[in-house]
């Protein structure tokens, strides 16, 4: 879930898409998004989070990282932790939804239209614990994105500044917010791959 409006992106959800794909109360923000400096913190919450993960779900656990921006050291961001957790078959809620459950997080999306992604929110640190089954191209999109703006100073502070400005504006919902980020999102990842075709290139 993170397209952009549907006055600027025709691919955008709309507030009805949102609601189908929310799990409980859809809430409105009741205040700014807010957008931090980087916490040294936030590495030592997400390995926090990982052995909680590990301890509920163990061999089911495919592959789990730290993403998003809390996951780049120097970069501003909103202070909640995403973790990326792939499983055998996101799809298969029975086998890992009453662990999670079971620790205290809570199942806030369903997207079986957007690669069977779950998302559930942390029971006691800010978290989106997203979801995904092996070989969905949102797993690579996520990591190089994350490893890309960890190496390039001037796409992470492009990509700080337009997190900023977007934050000084009014959104009904988180989405919202989210959605607006594409255009600067999807235009760092194109270069990361300009780049890093560039760099394959030189080494063959």
């Amino acid at each position: 879930m993170t397209k952009q409006s549907h006055d600027t992106d025709p691919e955008a959800l709309s507030e009805a898409e949102i609601r189908a794909a929310t799990v409980g109360e859809l809430t409105p923000l009741a205040q700014p998004i807010e957008i931090v400096d980087y916490d040294p913190e936030w590495p030592r919450l997400y390995e926090r989070e990982e052995r909680r993960i590990r301890q509920a779900l163990g061999d089911r656990i495919v592959l789990i990282e730290h993403a998003g921006s809390t996951s780049v050291p120097g970069l501003a961001a909103n202070p909640r932790i995403d973790i990326l957790l792939v499983v055998p078959d996101s799809a298969d809620e029975v086998a890992f939804v009453p662990l999670l459950e079971a620790v205290g997080y809570v199942l806030r999306i369903r997207e079986p239209d957007w690669y069977e992604h779950r998302m559930f929110n942390g029971p006691d640190t800010d978290v989106n614990l997203h979801i995904f089954s092996p070989g969905c191209p949102e797993i690579e999109r996520m990591l190089g994105f994350r490893d890309h703006l960890r190496q390039d100073e001037s796409d992470r502070a492009l990509y700080e500044g337009t997190k900023r400005e977007l934050a000084r504006q009014d959104w009904k919902y988180t989405q919202n917010y989210a959605d607006a980020k594409t255009a600067v999102v999807e235009e760092i990842i194109d270069r990361a791959r300009t780049m890093n075709d560039t760099d394959g290139r030189r080494t063959t």
